[in-house]
């Protein structure tokens, strides 16, 4: 996968576990500011003789906010895409609508007649009941299986991301409902479900920390999830790991069960790992 970041507006929002705001700019692009920096992503001389099955378009917000993307630059952006077998971009489920299916329509008719598909990544962040609506997401569950039916009966595919221990909830419940929010992914047609450990950093996570109400999950929490999800063999499911020394327990075993994570994710299957010298961790099934 080829993922371009781009850089735009601030998502609207403001979800109260997203940092991505510090990587935006004050205000709107132009028309042909965003295609200009796919083109310039794609022209890239690291990517001569390159061309990865799946391109993703990264903005930090959604793809069908037009304040953020520009329409006008949809033509272009499939012509480019064309060359790809799917292009991933990402939306709040609200915004899932028309401008989405004449994006499909247009990446259909490329690639020789073979078509490039397009799949939508949307935050389903948890169903807990008690955390969902204190996300400031402003999206909820029905909302976003809504979303989810329409993309599934127009043929578009859907991705989706599970936070692992959001602000709100209960570490010991953590595992139960990162768990419950992958099936519920599964039960709704996602194809990939991305299990994603909240990182404090943007501020509003601190106060909630100060106040009692957040605490940064623990690698272990994150593996239990990853573990107790591919176990269910529903469907793909993967674990960020970006940043994930920030989540270490123990600085011996870590470079190993960073490199366990990332393996399994491309396995799709548990691995064994440790015992560790210095805090005992281990992994293997049964416990």
């Amino acid at each position: 996968m080829l993922t371009v970041l781009l850089t735009n507006r601030e998502c609207p929002w403001r979800c109260v576990f997203c940092d991505l705001w510090r990587h935006t700019l004050t205000g709107k692009v132009a028309p042909g500011d965003i295609a200009a920096q796919v083109d310039l992503a794609l022209g890239d001389p690291s990517m001569r003789g390159t061309r990865p099955a799946e391109l993703k378009l990264y903005n930090a917000g959604s793809y069908f906010d037009a304040a953020a993307i520009p329409p006008e630059d949809d033509l272009v952006i499939a012509d480019r895409a064309s060359a790809f077998r799917r292009l991933i971009v990402e939306s709040h489920p609200s915004l899932v609508g028309d401008r989405c299916w004449r994006l499909r329509d247009r990446l259909r008719s490329g690639r020789g007649g073979e078509g490039t598909g397009l799949e939508v990544a949307m935050g389903l962040e948890t169903v807990n009941p008690a955390v969902l609506g204190l996300l400031n997401k402003r999206v909820t569950l029905e909302a976003f299986d809504e979303a989810a039916a329409a993309l599934g009966q127009e043929g578009v595919s859907l991705r989706a991301f599970v936070l692992v221990q959001p602000p709100f909830e209960a570490p010991g419940e953590a595992v139960h409902w990162a768990v419950r929010s992958v099936e519920h992914a599964w039960n709704v047609g996602a194809r990939v479900v991305t299990l994603i450990p909240v990182r404090a950093g943007n501020g509003a996570l601190e106060a909630l920390q100060a106040m009692g109400q957040f605490r940064p999950p623990p690698l272990s929490t994150l593996e239990a999830a990853f573990e107790v999800g591919l176990s269910r063999r529903r469907g793909m499911l993967m674990a960020d790991t970006w940043d994930l020394e920030r989540f270490a327990e123990c600085d011996v075993c870590f470079p190993e069960r960073r490199e366990r994570l990332t393996r399994m994710n491309l396995a799709q299957t548990f691995l064994a790992g440790g015992p560790c010298p210095a805090c005992g961790w281990h992994a293997h099934i049964g416990g």
